[in-house]
């Protein structure tokens, strides 16, 4: 749905002026004849106003004035409506509509988006909830991993819990070699070794777990320091 502009639209609406151009040389022809009754009509007043009191005259020119600035007034308000046409007038009010939808697809959007990320909130606490708690067993699987020969069905088991994981973007790391990160290693001992040219990882005690750029959990690990 492209945005929509009001005020474009509202500025090519028909005025009565753009269609009431033919009826502007009778319009016109109708003023002129009223405006010789008028004149008649007023030189006749004029003859028989000098007749009367002064008092009576001033009254009489007071209550015309008055009378002519109501209708005035009256002209005034009414012009805003005066001005469209009935197709005119009936598009204002779709543009009115429009635009109050518009705006409620708007928040509707906005809405939509922040129920999506707080779904995907609540979906990556579950998951770290259920890894926080499987951490000891992963850890044991690690340990017999390094240390003892697995049997076939104990390794489809353990790989099936890995590729588990992995499904629902959990990352492990943590390897021998790799440079030393404070962010994402935690060191549990620092032992000098005369052959490193900077912090490396030599042992990985326990393994890191990570979703995304979020550590569950960093990586315990011995570190191989220089000795200077």
């Amino acid at each position: 749905m492209s945005d929509f502009n009001k005020d474009e639209y509202l500025n090519d609406l028909p005025d009565m002026d753009d269609l009431s151009g033919q009826a502007a040389p009778a319009a016109a022809s109708a003023a002129d004849g009223a405006s010789a009754d008028s004149a008649a009509a007023a030189a006749g007043a004029t003859q028989e106003g000098a007749a009367q009191p002064a008092a009576a005259q001033s009254q009489e020119n007071g209550d015309s004035a008055a009378a002519d600035g109501a209708d005035k007034a009256d002209a005034a308000d009414g012009k805003a409506d005066d001005t469209l046409t009935p197709l005119g007038q009936a598009k204002k009010e779709v543009a009115e509509y429009l635009e109050a939808l518009q705006r409620e697809r708007a928040e509707f959007i906005n809405f939509r988006n922040r129920a999506q990320k707080e779904q995907e909130r609540f979906r990556q606490h579950g998951i770290i909830d259920v890894l926080t708690a499987l951490l000891p067993a992963l850890d044991d699987i690690d340990r017999i991993r390094e240390h003892s020969e697995m049997d076939d069905s104990f390794k489809a088991v353990a790989n099936k819990i890995d590729k588990a994981f992995e499904k629902f973007g959990v990352e492990k790391f943590g390897e021998k070699g790799e440079d030393f990160d404070p962010t994402k290693h935690d060191a549990i001992l620092h032992k000098p070794d005369p052959n490193a040219e900077k912090e490396t990882v030599d042992t990985v005690v326990e393994a890191g777990y990570r979703i995304g750029d979020r550590v569950i959990r960093a990586a315990r690990v011995v570190v191989a320091s220089p000795q200077n």
